[in-house]
Formats: C-alpha cells, structure tokens, sequence
C-alpha cells in the first residue's frame, strides 16, 4: 500500500534482488495470479533459519534498528540459542534522522565487521528505502529487512498464535497489542487493500513493474 503512493518506497520494493510475501493476503493473491504454489517468508521464522544455517556456512550477522537496546539483546538471544553464531555487531539508530556524519560513520562501521547478513529492524517502509539508498556503500552481500522481529525475540512484543498467523488474522492480533502505532496501517490500509484488488480483479485497474 506505500507502494501506491510513494514512489521512493515502489522503487526501493521494485528494486530489491528478492520481495517475497510476508503476510498470507500476500501469499493468496500470489497463488491466484501465479497459478503456483506460494509460501508465506515469515521474517521472524526466516531470522531463525538463517542463523541455523549460519551454523553450518560460518555466515556471519549484524542487527541493524530496534530502540536502544534491542538489537543487543536479539544478539544475545540468538546466541544462547545458536551456540557458535558469529554476531559481527548491532546498532541502534536514534529516532531522529541520522546526519551525515553519523551515518556515514556507522556505514563504515558495519564494513569494518565485514558481516555476511545485515538484519535491517527499522519496521516498513523505512527499512526498504534504508537499504535501497546504502545498498551501493554496503559490503555485505545480504541485506534483509525483517521489520518487527528483532521485538518479537526479544519478547517487547508478544507474537500472535500460531492459527491467527495461518488465517491471516495476525494483523488484528497486532492492532491489539499497539493500537496507537498501527491504526492507519490496518484500519485504512487493509479496506484500501481490498478495494485495489476488487478493482483489479473487476479489470478496472492493472499494475505494472516499471
């Protein structure tokens, strides 16, 4: 639904070497269009993967967001959980935007811990446009963006149960636990949603890549 609107967020979307459907709405329109079979790429579930596959590849990581504090503790977390796990580093940014000397100096700070996997926690779309504009200054082969999973193993905020997750449903389970913060994303975005794909599947609108 960013996409929609602003054209930054479409590009840095568009762009990426791999966009895949993190939600089930997503995964439902893909199998609908595409005619093949779509799973869901949870970020939460696809941070522990990786990290089980680090074991085996020597995969090195740095977490990227979350308040201060945060991605410290998903360090330590995932490191009592994978024993061995090579943490290159974390960083907190602040919640104002960074200066040019700030971030020019954090950008080489994550190159001189040469990770292998940045995990970028900013929360959409300022993790996308985050990595589409320090792409090019970036060493590491891998940025991802996994938006609130560096709070949910942290436990700052509770996951929704797994049925809700399978029914598409854990956006109300969310809405829930941070009223204030997802209002518009959900109570605004998602009846937009539906209306956008009404219309597309009526013909009445099209998309396009470019």
């Amino acid at each position: 639904m960013e996409c929609q609107h602003d054209e930054a967020v479409r590009c840095a979307v568009n762009g990426a070497g791999l966009a895949t459907p993190d939600g089930m709405p997503l995964v439902w329109l893909g199998k609908w269009k595409s005619q093949v079979q779509v799973s869901r790429v949870y970020g939460p579930d696809l941070v522990l993967a990786l990290c089980q596959l680090s074991l085996e590849r020597g995969y090195s990581h740095y977490f990227y967001g979350g308040a201060a504090g945060v991605p410290e503790l998903l360090a330590s977390r995932l490191g009592e959980r994978f024993p061995g796990l090579k943490i290159a580093g974390t960083y907190s940014p602040p919640f104002r935007p960074l200066t040019s000397k700030e971030d020019t100096h954090i950008i080489q700070q994550i190159n001189q811990t040469a990770p292998d996997i940045i995990w970028v926690g900013l929360g959409t779309p300022k993790q996308d446009l985050w990595m589409a504009t320090r792409r090019e200054q970036l060493t590491a082969p891998v940025l991802i963006g996994v938006g609130a999973a560096f709070d949910f193993h942290t436990g700052r905020i509770p996951q929704a149960p797994a049925w809700m997750q399978g029914v598409g449903l854990e956006w109300l389970f969310r809405l829930w636990q941070e009223p204030r913060r997802l209002a518009y994303r959900y109570l605004v975005y998602n009846p937009l949603f539906i209306l956008l794909i009404l219309l597309q599947i009526l013909g009445v609108k099209q998309y396009s890549l470019e």
